[in-house]
């Protein structure tokens, strides 16, 4: 499918663009099945231990795991505990892998960096249960949890909602047109634990909220600024997060996670070490792209347990920060 001249050129200059209707409901079933399941496995678990009166069963995808929440805190946050382990990459079934190689999508970021697509290592699932501050997520930039030497390259988000979204259940927000401007301060430390960019500090552009139905996709830079807040609806409101980067872009995806220690030079790192990267494509040698899920699982998992070193950026925190 890919962009056309008119998109890829809104992307340049605001920093953003939303495709409607990109991934079909057959392309995204598979994950919201998968993950259907993974509350439904910690449902039912919770109400045979007894700390849980019922499992829901009958509730549906958006629905469920907002009414396991109501009932039970705890319960809602084991649950949420399962989906949200390494920061919500935590899942590498078949069915992430999939998306992640989706022809339609990988297509449209071709148009964005080129031809040789690597997976970026930070992909992550985001259940925003309604009223559930922690869930927000305050202004930031994608490149504020990148290490410095790799803010000149375009590392493209696609923000994939799983359910309707609107302003009343947390939709992204971002701020247009300022993405060539550099990273500006972030702060350790800010809500929810997230990165943050304070509202003082943040660029005078108006910010815009993106309602967005199932099936679009939001394509981002790396610079833009975004940020998403509390949802007041009774629905889930699930998104994924993928992150792609063209090889030349620094990346771990053939490297030994037991060498990044904190003795090597960090402008030789890939841009955030802590987890896998993964061809996607490669033109000339297809035989390296990850393409199966036990390999995917297996190289996820093997820099999981091997936590690899990452000096980060040495933001301060901003409960440290001097007001202007």
């Amino acid at each position: 499918m890919g962009l056309s001249q008119a998109e890829t050129t809104q992307f340049e200059n605001q920093g953003y663009l939303v495709k409607t209707g990109l991934l079909s409901k057959a392309a995204l079933h598979p994950l919201i099945r998968a993950l259907s399941g993974i509350v439904d496995e910690g449902a039912r678990r919770l109400h045979d231990e007894g700390k849980l009166p019922s499992p829901y069963a009958g509730e549906g995808f958006e629905t469920r795991l907002a009414h396991i929440y109501k009932e039970s805190e705890e319960a809602g946050e084991a649950v949420l505990a399962m989906i949200m382990g390494r920061g919500g990459g935590q899942f590498n079934g078949e069915s992430m892998l999939d998306l992640l190689r989706n022809a339609d999508l990988v297509d449209c970021v071709s148009d964005l960096i080129g031809p040789d697509i690597v997976g970026a290592s930070a992909y992550r699932i985001r259940p925003k249960l309604p009223g559930h501050t922690r869930t927000e997520v305050p202004w930031h930039q994608d490149s504020g949890y990148f290490l410095p030497h790799c803010d000149r390259h375009l590392i493209v988000t696609c923000w994939i909602p799983l359910v309707d979204t609107t302003v009343e259940n947390g939709c992204l927000h971002v701020i247009p047109g300022v993405h060539k401007g550099g990273v500006f301060r972030h702060y350790t430390g800010g809500h929810g634990g997230y990165l943050e960019i304070p509202g003082d500090e943040l660029p005078e552009n108006q910010p815009i909220p993106l309602e967005m139905k199932r099936g679009d996709v939001l394509f981002m830079t790396n610079l833009t600024p975004h940020a998403s807040f509390v949802n007041h609806t009774g629905i889930v409101r699930w998104s994924i997060d993928l992150r792609y980067q063209s090889m030349d872009a620094p990346n771990n995806s053939e490297e030994d996670p037991e060498t990044y220690t904190p003795e090597r030079d960090p402008v030789t790192m890939a841009c955030y070490p802590s987890e896998a990267d993964f061809v996607i494509r490669d033109s000339n040698h297809p035989e390296r792209e990850v393409t199966t899920p036990e390999a995917f699982r297996e190289l996820r998992d093997r820099y999981h347990e091997a936590k690899p070193y990452n000096p980060g950026r040495g933001w301060t925190r901003l409960k440290d920060r001097k007001e202007a």
